[in-house]
């Protein structure tokens, strides 16, 4: 018969004394951290963080909230702060993907030539807008918006009130929404 997974609080307190069995957090949990600091940081970064990521979670396992069957948001919020120590590099990469331009098609495809710009013009634009928010308004936002957090969680990852995350989110959406409208009307007017 087979038994039900333990949760992760157990398997982290059960790590305090067979350390063997904090595999079991990576297994389950390295690929959405790593899909996490890969769109944050690029592949190549992210590689490097996920295994840091890990090394700092084990060596503070005795820490962990027990009372959190899930640490997800935990390691979403060491993963976050590694980015932080990393946040030059990030911005310098969300302005470096915002000044390249799209390669020109020589197929003649008009259609395809036209995609590829406008989808060239709107990651250009949203890298834009990402790289203008405030570090702790882009945390809240990418954690939300592409590791689908709730506010509570996204709060206990950021050790930062329920409050604070629909603010900052609230602001960051407000922000990149206003950025890409004037973006695409400065486009349209150019274009």
């Amino acid at each position: 018969m087979h038994q039900p997974e333990e949760d992760d609080a157990a398997t982290i307190a059960g790590s305090l004394h067979r350390p063997e069995r904090f595999a079991a957090i990576f297994d389950r949990h390295a690929p959405h951290i790593q899909r996490y600091l890969a769109r944050r940081l690029g592949g190549q970064v992210a590689d490097d963080l996920v295994a840091e990521t890990f090394l700092v979670a084990f060596s503070k396992r005795a820490g962990f909230d027990s009372s959190r069957p899930d640490a997800r948001p935990w390691l979403y919020g060491i993963a976050t702060n590694l980015v932080r120590q990393h946040q030059r590099e990030e911005a310098r990469e969300y302005r470096l993907r915002a000044s390249i331009s799209p390669e020109p098609d020589h197929d003649g495809h008009a259609d395809r030539v036209a995609a590829q710009v406008t989808a060239s013009a709107m990651h250009r634009m949203l890298a834009s807008a990402l790289a203008g928010l405030s570090t702790g308004d882009r945390d809240v936002l990418l954690l939300i918006a592409w590791e689908g957090l709730t506010y509570e969680e996204t709060a206990g990852a950021l050790e930062i009130p329920v409050g604070t995350v629909r603010s900052r989110l609230n602001r960051a959406r407000r922000q990149v929404r206003a950025t890409l409208t004037t973006s695409g009307k400065e486009t349209a007017n150019h274009g």
